[in-house]
């Protein structure tokens, strides 16, 4: 099996294992996932929102918010486990096909 296999099989276990992310601290009561925090969790976690992470939350908008598709929120844990597939399979389509097509561009500038 070429290393290129290797990667791609190891991508899927990743895309597999990632609602992980929901179920176990659902399981644990733990709140939420550790980094996916948005403004009003940090303000409840540390009493303040620092200036520039305020100003730099509205610069971008995730195109699937919470990793879950728009109207699914409040859903039951296998909904959002599948939200949280198909996100990562978008996620890494995009990503690769970037690398891709980045990788071609700079192959072609050293022929």
């Amino acid at each position: 099996m070429t290393l290129t296999g290797k990667l791609w099989i190891g991508i899927g276990v990743l895309i597999v294992l990632s609602p992980l992310g929901l179920i176990v601290p659902d399981q644990f009561k733990g709140g939420s996932a550790w980094g996916e925090w948005g403004l009003d969790e940090i303000q409840k976690m540390t009493g303040y929102v620092p200036h520039g992470f305020q100003r730099l939350s509205e610069l971008w908008k995730a195109p699937l918010r919470d990793y879950t598709f728009q109207g699914w929120e409040g859903k039951d844990l296998f909904s959002m486990s599948f939200a949280y597939l198909i996100s990562a399979v978008s996620g890494i389509v995009i990503i690769a096909g970037v690398a891709f097509l980045i990788g071609k561009v700079l192959a072609k500038e050293h022929e």
